[in-house]
């Protein structure tokens, strides 16, 4: 049953009254439908009394797809969600998705709901579409201190109000005010990306979970000022009270999965396709003609705990070298072009050696499976060093260890006590990622130029402080190349890619261990073979703004991506650089572009990444990049750091003295990870292991119940029950009730 066929059972009970008074429908059918709908409802994901939920948070404690209801101390907690429903439309270079999940007010109360989910970090927000009840809210882009001026006051009047704000560039959350007791809510937001190229290979991804997020210990000083010391003391330095991650997450070894999601996509890629996978999901596909593919989950609804990847490649002998892409919006034209440079031949390289710097995270949130696809990942590239390579192996947690004082060759001595070293890894501990890159990136032969020198740092970026590693890189890089590897079922691709930028490296995500071999082998095409540097791009005949802003270098396999915004289409684009130490360029007739999509929305928001870039890296006031982005995220409809999307519905709903109230539930883990390694060890009872399937009738939590109090850093269980079972039996006397009246009024009939 669809995510719309659930919306809509969820009103047949006062639908159906409404068909009855008007006499459309006998009074059976209005029984049969009230029936269906108890019985629904019977299955919704609702918690018993033994249902694990979160601590209290604040809403900069995002959860992945939750919705959180205000309590009167300012802390939130999450209400019943129904369902999760994903549509993209793939055209070409671009992908369109809307994203919609419906939630119901199970209280007695009016409530005020903040709703916290992930999204792709180069995606433009540009849509927010909500139904509360029987109103639609249809949302505006304003200034961030404006916008949320306007949602207060709406709050406070008992108006509908709705607000989507920027965490990060890759979090967003949405407050809802004034839910009335018993309606749903159903959330949509669209946004627009463009599609990932690396060689033959095209793919989307949607993030479906956030994993919690380890933040540094603060650092507490406490102060000596004895009397007699004449106004002088000493301050000493201690650990402060260290934050836990966050957010709260759900046992899976004691609670069912919750949070069931359905995707749909529909493939145009504009060529004929050859292989279509998921990587992370069972799906099924129909294939209306050989560029069209229509894509589903085989299961229909599983668990939102890992996240969707769809990968395709052109049939063979099909696969584009360049592509040009135009859209025409207002007063100006905006393009997209994919360039992939040719590969020299074995015989035309002169590689230099390299100077390899492998980084492992070893911390808790790496247990289960991630520990495992990261240590035969690193086994994999120590088997890839060369003789005449250097090399060294860092391993982090909440402490950092070098394997050897400094980088060492690759010789058989060596590689093995380094392969002895990381087969010893195990997961535990907090994630101090900030020392591990600094160390990584000390550089003591930084005046040799006969080795290469990359940085390989293998991690799930499950940490909360990304700024300062990003601040780390942009002040260390030096001559390094960082090239990040993103392990797990969610990573955070925020921090990869971004990371992977301003090292001038690239991002290679690793979901399972089946992955490793193939994934491996492609990161080290790219760090054996030379780069494609000294990029440039000019327009013959058009003014032209440019992003990326600082062309980077591309790697072997790699596309070139130009976004750009022109006052006309005319003349060419001319692209020239030199791949390893031979000169090429290639020309695009702008004349030739083929219409795309979205490509206005594509380019404002890198625009917007560029001025986020240059305001780490210093090249630009604090004040300069904030001003940029205001006007573009302004112009362009787009949720920033700096605007938010608002929308009021101007008729009053909430009664004058109404007070608002809660509802509560938790996510799921990502998959892989180790509830245990993360959140501490629990007693807890046996269990059978919970199928993954997110159905509220799959798994009985009844039993599901820890033997002792849990500690402050892990789950706690709510005081209060659901009538689900009472529903259930409900639900079904009213479909046999129906049923026998449908017998009787035949025989009456006959």
């Amino acid at each position: 049953m669809t995510l719309h066929n659930n919306v809509a059972i969820l009103h047949l009970p006062s639908a159906a009254a409404a068909v009855v008074r008007r006499g459309r429908v006998p009074r059976m059918g209005a029984a049969m439908l009230a029936g269906l709908a108890a019985l629904f409802l019977g299955f919704q994901p609702g918690r018993s009394a033994q249902s694990p939920m979160p601590v209290a948070m604040k809403p900069g404690d995002v959860h992945a797809g939750s919705l959180l209801l205000k309590r009167g101390d300012d802390s939130y907690a999450e209400a019943v969600r129904l369902g999760l429903d994903v549509e993209l439309v793939v055209s070409g270079p671009t992908v369109r998705a809307r994203v919609t999940q419906a939630f119901r007010n199970p209280t007695k109360y009016w409530v005020e709901a903040v709703y916290a989910y992930p999204l792709p970090n180069a995606g433009a927000v540009d849509t927010l579409k909500m139904v509360v009840g029987d109103r639609v809210i249809v949302g505006n882009v304003k200034e961030r201190v404006q916008a949320r001026a306007v949602y207060e006051q709406a709050k406070r009047e008992g108006h509908k109000a709705a607000l989507v704000e920027q965490e990060r560039p890759n979090i967003f959350t949405n407050a809802v005010a004034n839910i009335g007791p018993g309606e749903t809510v159903l959330v949509q937001i669209e946004y627009q990306e463009p599609v990932r190229q690396s060689g033959d290979e095209f793919s989307l991804r949607v993030p479906l979970v956030i994993g919690p997020r380890y933040n540094p210990a603060p650092v507490a000083q406490s102060v000596d000022l004895r009397p007699d010391g004449g106004g002088w003391g000493a301050a000493t330095n201690s650990a402060g009270d260290q934050a836990p991650p966050s957010p709260q997450a759900l046992d899976p070894a004691v609670s069912a999965p919750v949070n069931p999601t359905t995707i749909t996509v529909r493939l145009q890629a504009g060529f004929p396709l050859g292989a279509v996978e998921s990587a992370h999901h069972e799906v099924t596909m129909d294939a209306p003609d050989d560029a069209t593919r229509i894509i589903t989950l085989k299961e229909g609804a599983v668990p939102a705990d890992r996240d969707f990847e769809l990968t395709w490649a052109p049939a063979a002998g099909r696969t584009p070298s360049v592509g040009l892409f135009r859209e025409h919006v207002g007063n100006a034209d905006y393009l997209l072009a994919f360039v992939t440079p040719p590969a020299l031949t074995q015989a035309e390289q002169h590689p230099l050696p390299r100077e390899v710097i492998f980084v492992i995270d070893n911390s808790g949130s790496m247990g289960g499976i991630s520990i495992v696809q990261a240590k035969a990942s690193l086994l994999y590239a120590l088997g890839r060093l060369q003789p005449n390579d250097r090399f060294n192996v860092i391993r982090f947690d909440h402490t950092m260890d070098q394997l050897f004082p400094d980088a060492v060759r690759a010789d058989a001595g060596h590689l093995g006590q380094a392969k002895a070293f990381v087969y010893a890894l195990q997961a535990a501990g907090g994630t101090e990622m900030v020392p591990a890159m600094a160390a990584a990136l000390t550089d003591r032969a930084a005046g040799e130029a006969d080795h290469v020198r990359q940085v390989v740092f293998l991690t799930d970026g499950a940490i909360g402080n990304e700024q300062q590693l990003f601040d780390t890189i942009s002040q260390m890089r030096g001559r390094s190349r960082v090239f990040m590897v993103g392990i797990g079922s969610a990573p955070n691709s925020y921090l990869m890619t971004r990371a992977a930028e301003l090292g001038r490296g690239t991002f290679t995500h690793i979901g399972s261990v089946a992955e490793v071999e193939d994934r491996m082998r492609e990161l080290f095409a790219k760090l054996e073979n030379p780069a494609v540097t000294g990029l440039t791009a000019t327009f013959s005949d058009a003014v032209a703004d440019i992003t990326p802003m600082a062309i980077p270098d591309v790697y072997r396999g790699e596309p070139l991506v130009l976004a750009a915004r022109i006052d006309r289409l005319v003349g060419n684009l001319q692209i020239r650089g030199r791949v390893g130490d031979r000169p090429w360029s290639v020309t695009l007739p702008l004349a030739n572009a083929a219409e795309g999509r979205g490509l206005s929305k594509v380019w404002a928001r890198r625009k917007i990444a560029d001025a986020e870039i240059a305001r780490t890296l210093r090249q630009i006031k604090p004040e300069d990049a904030d001003m940029a982005i205001l006007s573009l995220a302004l112009e362009h409809q787009l949720v920033s750091r700096l605007t938010s999307l608002v929308a009021v519905d101007q008729t009053p709903s909430r009664p004058d003295g109404a007070p608002l109230t809660l509802a509560e539930l938790p996510i799921n883990l990502p998959a892989g990870w180790d509830f245990a390694k993360v959140f501490g060890e629990r007693a807890r009872r046996p269990s059978q292991p919970a199928g993954r399937r997110a159905d509220a009738g799959a798994v009985r939590l009844a039993d599901a119940r820890p033997l002792l109090p849990a500690p402050p850093s892990a789950v706690k269980l709510p005081q209060t029950a659901t009538p689900a079972e009472l529903d259930m039996i409900a639900g079904s006397v009213l479909l046999m009730l129906s049923l026998c009246l449908v017998v009787r009024r035949q025989r009456f009939a006959h």
